[in-house]
């Protein structure tokens, strides 16, 4: 490896156990569970035994996909530098608030190396640059394209826009589809769970705008395939949609903000709120039972588990549906509440709170306690401005490289040989009765 360059995931040391092997290439175990260890960190999800199974299939999945991308990217001479994957990981960073040494004690507490994230983020830099090496050369867009598609979004300035994200899994055979579609649905149960949208793309999206978390910018009511964008119709700010099948796989889409058309009159931000009564607030109580004198580990334990939920939980739409999968936790629906029927502490600790968050967990006699707020945040509303030419460039070029993307990916695995010990046990059982017979 050249000096400044980072080193792609590709380890044929079968010394650590066999995961999968993609076209002679050693998936290890240890590579697994460094990236289900990895998800787990990043996502805040506390998996049941049962949903372990199904996030460890999807992220073998993942891991299998990646080391075909890498290894197409190596037959290319392709290279990622240090400083690339410094970039992405200050601008991850960035976008979750989040320090170095934050991100550092995260991957402690969870044994996750800080290796496995640079190299999965590495991979996504290799396969961005295969697929512009692959096919940057046939997306020629010309003045002309460029202004009829700033015509186009000017005719429609006066429809609904929506500033969406996305994340896409392809089905690439008939006989994978229910496959697809379960996994789809997983990770929509995990995001419901709190697990953050934009690293669930990060982690499982095929397409290309993974690398952002999603984001697909903001398009304009009729310009998605009819599929996905009567989807967008129906919801509403900061929902998830259920999978969809269209072009060629299974998306969820998460619609991060509405834009009325431009033009439109709207209140200034601070007249933006929800007529309520202050002194009145929607709650909802979660309980980790410990008794009033619990042992030290089983405290600390419980004040732990606390902490991790706060951060992941927003609000309280799917907050039954997360506590049922915590062993021992308890939820209890509290209703409007007056903030005066409450004890100083809990008053105190709201204060500090706004709509959808948690107030700070606290030990009572039954155990560790959070009180959440169940209020939700008016949506803001946002008008529609016509981007700028060199933005509308990009944005036809991102899509155009989108679906060789997608088109690259099939060819790859149409000709991959791909086998885990599973498939590899089932072929070697098939071979000794056919021999027996």
């Amino acid at each position: 490896m050249q000096p400044g360059t980072e080193a792609l995931p590709v380890n044929d040391d079968a010394n650590d156990g066999v995961a999968a092997v993609v076209n002679d290439s050693i998936i290890s175990d240890y590579d697994l569970r460094q990236r289900v260890a990895l998800f787990l960190a990043t996502s805040g999800v506390r998996p049941t035994a049962d949903s372990l199974k199904a996030i460890r299939q999807q992220v073998l999945s993942q891991l299998e996909t990646e080391r075909l991308q890498v290894l197409e990217a190596q037959k290319k001479n392709i290279s990622v530098s240090t400083a690339e994957v410094d970039k992405a990981i200050d601008n991850i960073l960035a976008d979750n608030h989040l320090t170095m040494e934050q991100i550092k004690k995260i991957f402690a507490a969870a044994h996750v190396e800080m290796a496995t994230f640079r190299s999965q983020l590495a991979a996504q830099i290799a396969w961005t640059k295969a697929v512009q090496d692959e096919y940057g050369n046939r997306v020629e867009l010309s003045p002309q394209d460029v202004d009829a598609e700033l015509k186009r979004m000017a005719a429609g300035a006066n429809k609904p826009h929506f500033r969406v994200a996305e994340i896409f899994e392809a089905v690439d055979s008939p006989e994978q589809d229910a496959t697809v579609l379960k996994n789809m649905q997983n990770l929509l149960e995990q995001i419901r769970s709190g697990a953050p949208f934009d690293t669930m793309a990060r982690q499982f999206s095929q397409n290309p705008t993974a690398a952002s978390g999603g984001d697909l910018g903001i398009v304009q009511d009729g310009q998605l395939v009819p599929e996905l964008n009567a989807a967008l119709e129906q919801m509403h700010a900061g929902q998830v949609s259920q999978p969809i099948k269209a072009s060629g796989g299974y998306y969820l889409l998460w619609l991060r903000a509405r834009q009325e058309p431009a033009g439109t009159k709207v209140p200034a931000p601070d007249e933006q709120q929800a007529n309520t009564d202050p002194n009145v607030l929607p709650l909802a109580r979660v309980l980790l039972p410990t008794g009033p004198k619990p042992p030290k580990g089983l405290l600390e334990s419980a004040l732990r588990a606390a902490a991790v939920m706060r951060e992941h939980i927003g609000g309280c739409e799917h907050l039954p549906e997360l506590v049922a999968k915590i062993r021992g936790a308890v939820y209890f629906n509290l209703g409007k509440m007056q903030l005066s029927s409450l004890s100083p502490e809990i008053r105190n600790a709201l204060a500090k709170t706004h709509p959808g968050e948690v107030a700070e967990p606290f030990q009572s006699a039954a155990g560790v306690e959070l009180i959440v707020r169940c209020d939700k945040v008016p949506p803001k509303i946002e008008v529609f401005h016509m981007p700028s030419r060199d933005e509308v460039e990009q944005q036809l070029y991102e899509q155009a490289m989108s679906v060789y993307a997608r088109r690259y990916l099939r060819d790859l695995r149409r000709v991959a040989n791909i086998e885990t010990p599973e498939d590899r046990a089932i072929k070697n059982a098939k071979s000794s009765s056919a021999s027996i017979r």
